[in-house]
């Protein structure tokens, strides 16, 4: 375990149990809280990424897309990867320029939303077809306007945290199969298109050893099928550490090798290749904090559990049931006093025992700690009391961006950012019953 210092909850950033405490007097739980200074130093961290002959570091915004969160990431450097034409728009309210944006998306834009991307298109926005069709769609287009295209592929391989989060093999329907490489570089050639970008992203969280075999397969795409391609994007998927007990990966050591094989691409072909990649998870997963009240306890018997009942669960952090993703626990008392923190079980004072934590959903599932099954997974913690804190880590990404808001009328939570300095700032208030209600319409009689 890892010694924690004076009374941060986690070896990282700088929540502490005081400044908990502080901030639920003045916003009630559950609310989101974001730590400013671990985000920065991520995306000085991925900026930093060893390259040959240069980087360009684009932010997967669906891992939350705050508009104060986009600003703040933009103004670290960072570009953009949005997966939905609204992803763009929200991120051009935000203040982000389309030229420091990519559009990566399943959708197929049609009548209103393609003369949209036609009009984006024009302003910067660079476009990476993931289908023939998109590809048919934006050709004519780009060739007439002189917009270069990039392509995601398909390799056929695939790594990822869990099942569904592989992007790459045959059950994956992202990207265009090399098994229709022929009618692409066909098509390619009939419409005279450029294409001055190879992208191919086989996932979240998986193997860096895989992350690394895909540096080796995409830049023999390239140099089979793209001999106009000037960047090879990598993707993202960096697998980020949630857990004491996870390792994340290095992306430094990444990147030197990265580095390697592209200085031995240019070596056998003359080609120097800009890197791109796109990271999420990387950047904020662990600067988010679910910050919950206890609001009950409950046993099942003496070959049940130990239940701690919160107030937000399934609907705020949907992690946990839909992958069985861990994350980790930090229980605080009322006056502001840390009882338990999972980087640091072995020298907490206060009782520690195996406990579940559940939300306040009519759902089975509603547990913040399950297997890939669906099963409960009690976990070691202090024992609180109602009214005490239990804060869940590692949800700053896909956690409110994938929320189930409004599951049994439940309210979405607000979100509050820690600047470096101590303050605190709200970045998304708190909804209302009556913004919950406001597009449904009555009964006719």
């Amino acid at each position: 375990m890892t010694q924690l210092k004076d009374s941060h909850i986690a070896p990282f950033g700088n929540v502490s149990a005081e400044n908990l405490c502080r901030i639920a007097e003045m916003h009630p739980t559950p609310f989101y809280l974001y730590d400013e200074a671990i985000i920065v130093q991520k995306c000085r961290d991925v900026l930093s990424m060893p390259n040959a002959f240069g980087l360009t570091a684009r932010y997967a915004m669906k891992a939350n897309s705050g508009k104060a969160l986009l600003q703040l990431i933009g103004a670290q450097g960072l570009m953009l990867d949005c997966s939905t034409l609204n992803e763009v728009r929200r991120a051009r309210q935000a203040g982000i320029a389309f030229d420091r944006m990519m559009l990566t998306s399943q959708e197929v834009p049609l009548g209103d939303d393609r003369k949209d991307l036609e009009s984006m298109l024009l302003e910067g926005l660079a476009y990476n077809a993931c289908s023939i069709a998109q590809l048919q769609h934006a050709a004519d287009f780009a060739v007439k306007n002189k917009i270069p295209l990039s392509i995601r592929i398909n390799p056929g391989v695939g790594a990822g945290e869990s099942v569904t989060r592989n992007t790459g093999d045959k059950y994956s329907s992202f990207g265009i199969h090399l098994a229709n490489m022929d009618k692409i570089t066909a098509l390619i050639h009939e419409k005279k298109l450029t294409i001055n970008q190879v992208h191919v992203h086989i996932g979240s969280g998986g193997d860096p050893e895989m992350w690394r075999d895909n540096i080796d397969r995409e830049l023999e795409i390239t140099e089979k099928y793209f001999p106009d391609a000037e960047t090879v994007n990598l993707g993202g998927g960096f697998k980020e550490a949630r857990m004491p007990d996870e390792t994340a990966a290095d992306i430094q050591e990444l990147g030197y090798y990265a580095k390697e094989r592209f200085e031995a691409f240019h070596r056998r072909t003359g080609r120097r290749l800009h890197m791109g990649i796109e990271p999420g998870t990387y950047i904020v997963a662990n600067s988010g904090y679910l910050v919950t009240s206890v609001v009950d306890e409950k046993w099942s018997g003496p070959t049940g559990f130990e239940f701690i009942i919160i107030d937000a669960g399934m609907e705020a952090n949907t992690r946990p049931l839909l992958y069985g993703s861990r994350h980790p626990f930090y229980v605080v008392s009322k006056a502001g006093k840390l009882l338990s923190s999972e980087y640091d079980l072995n020298t907490m004072k206060h009782e520690v025992d195996y406990r579940v934590v559940v939300g306040r959903c009519c759902e089975s599932g509603d547990s913040q700690s399950l297997d890939y099954q669906g099963h409960i997974i009690p976990r070691k913690m202090a024992d609180p009391d109602i009214g005490d804190y239990v804060i869940i880590g590692g949800v700053g990404a896909y956690c409110s961006a994938m929320s189930l808001i409004n599951y049994n009328s439940h309210i979405q939570a607000a979100e509050v950012l820690l600047r470096p300095d101590g303050r605190i700032q709200l970045i998304r208030r708190r909804q209302t019953l009556e913004q919950m209600l406001v597009n449904e319409i009555d009964l006719e009689k």
